[in-house]
């Protein structure tokens, strides 16, 4: 995302140019022109795309070969939609059945033959990102706060220097390729978050990057199910420094219990991060629902975001913006500008309070939102709806299991449960209730469901004002499609009793 502060008023975008001669030779493509200009030197480009419906005229369209759809089969589309040029794999272009040749001629378009278009995607992404040689790269990767730690650096260096970001978590394969297409020659600072879906992939996309500073925020559990121990997540988290040629800078949490082997044969400089890291920071204290309080070089500073975990977050910004050498007030600012984003310790206040914590879900963030809640002085009643934790593969019954445990001891007076997953954590709570003790047991209650519109209803039904609800869960389980359910409920319930002069 272009920063909002740099970007007000400029000139139309130029587009992205795209030099088609050294693209061909860098990807070792075959490149095969029906442009009516003979072989231009280079083309502007309005975009780049993977998805023929998004294509705009001008458009370099990438034909992907995925595990439901095959891109090729829609080339025709883009270039009836626009697209001047389409990356297209050289096994499909020799499907007679396409007849990729005869769409593109009737285009007047251009064709870029490669063996992988995924790979061809990465690299023409790293040769784009070349053209821009001043752009300080910074790459944030870890198993959670990726984006919270990748806005509020953006939010902070902003204020000084024009930065370009990833929309929203575009941290993929393919969504970090396309996010670096978004840099113009008058960005200064590129923050771009890493994500994976399999091993392998933060070493790519660090090729793809190159970043002159890399942050991991935290080895977590997420993904355990594709990768099977935190050790191979430690593993897959450092490739973000695996681009380092020796100028470079690591920053690694300085309390990660795999901080030692993170930093182990780094080629570059290696970092430390944490509070007692700080020399300007004093005064960091957690206000609850009410957020951050700091100071900063003695200047007073109130950050919007709550809990222990946007703390670590903050930090992991803060030492981002001390590497760029951005300048006090431009921090004060930049922290005091930052809101939750959309599911992350959203806080949404009504006739009842609900935290809505649902855009991922892994056994930490899950043990820190109860946590979180627990810690309020909350004279109301807490409700804590909990759905599963995905792609945890064979730790995925234990880790249930574990929140089980944690939910028994917390301070919730109703627990509902949504998803398969989350019978574990049922049963679990159940034995940890039985074995304190009867009275112990009628405490809490508790409801399972597989069903979203039924725990829809019984929450519209139950609940009261003046009630904290935290909706926890993976971002499948659709817990924000409560969010309407549970205040608009309350809304009406508070109006009934005050009409009625309750």
């Amino acid at each position: 995302m272009d920063n909002p502060q740099k970007e007000t008023g400029t000139s139309k975008d130029p587009g992205i140019v795209m030099y088609w001669a050294d693209l061909s030779k860098a990807l070792g493509a075959q490149r095969i022109s029906f442009q009516e200009t003979s072989d231009p030197i280079h083309a502007v480009c309005s975009s780049v795309c993977i998805d023929s419906r998004q294509v705009v005229p001008g458009a370099l369209f990438v034909a992907l070969i995925g595990t439901v759809q095959d891109g090729h089969r829609y080339v025709g589309a883009a270039f009836a939609a626009g697209a001047m040029a389409a990356m297209v794999a050289r096994s499909r272009f020799e499907d007679p059945a396409l007849d990729l040749v005869h769409q593109t001629q009737k285009a007047q378009g251009l064709l870029l033959v490669v063996e992988d278009t995924l790979r061809g995607l990465q690299q023409a992404a790293a040769c784009y990102l070349a053209q821009f040689p001043n752009l300080l790269r910074i790459g944030i990767t870890g198993s959670s706060g990726k984006t919270t730690t990748k806005e509020i650096a953006g939010a902070i260096i902003g204020r000084e220097q024009s930065v370009v970001m990833n929309q929203g978590n575009l941290n993929s394969e393919t969504g970090l390729p396309l996010s670096v297409f978004k840099v113009r020659s008058h960005h200064q600072v590129g923050i771009f978050e890493m994500g994976m879906n399999r091993a392998g992939e933060i070493g790519e996309l660090a090729q793809v990057l190159k970043p002159h500073i890399a942050l991991i925020t935290n080895i977590g559990s997420a993904h355990i199910g594709l990768l099977g121990s935190k050790q191979a997540i430690a593993q897959e988290k450092k490739g973000i420094f695996s681009a380092f040629s020796g100028n470079e800078r690591a920053l690694i949490p300085e309390d990660d219990p795999y901080r030692d082997f993170l930093a182990e044969g780094i080629k570059g400089t290696v970092c430390f991060y944490g509070p007692q890291l700080f020399s300007e920071l004093t005064d960091l204290h957690d206000r609850g629902l009410e957020g951050i309080d700091l100071r900063w070089e003695d200047m007073p500073v109130h950050c919007h975001l709550s809990g222990k975990h946007n703390i670590r977050n903050l930090l992991a910004a803060l030492t981002i913006a001390r590497e760029a050498k951005v300048s006090s007030k431009a921090i004060q600012r930049g922290l005091e500008s930052v809101q939750p984003l959309f599911g992350r310790s959203e806080i949404l206040r009504g006739p009842v309070t609900v935290i809505r914590d649902c855009y991922n879900a892994n056994p930490e963030s899950m043990q820190e939102a109860i946590g979180f809640c627990d810690s309020l002085d909350w004279q109301g009643r807490r409700i804590y709806v909990i759905g599963s934790m995905l792609e945890l593969g064979s730790a995925s019954l234990e880790a249930h299991a574990t929140i089980g445990r944690v939910l028994a001891a917390s301070k919730a007076d109703w627990i509902c449960f949504l998803g398969s997953e989350t019978r574990g954590a049922v049963a679990a709570l159940e034995q940890a209730l039985r074995g304190a003790g009867q009275g112990e047991a009628n405490k809490v209650g508790f409801y399972y469901t597989d069903s979203l519109s039924a725990l829809s209803q019984m929450l519209a039904d139950q609940i009261q004002p003046g009630d904290l609800v935290l909706l926890k869960g993976s971002r499948a389980c659709g817990l924000e499609g409560l969010t309407e359910v549970v205040m608009g409920a309350q809304a009406v319930k508070a109006d009934e009793r005050v009409a009625g002069g309750v």
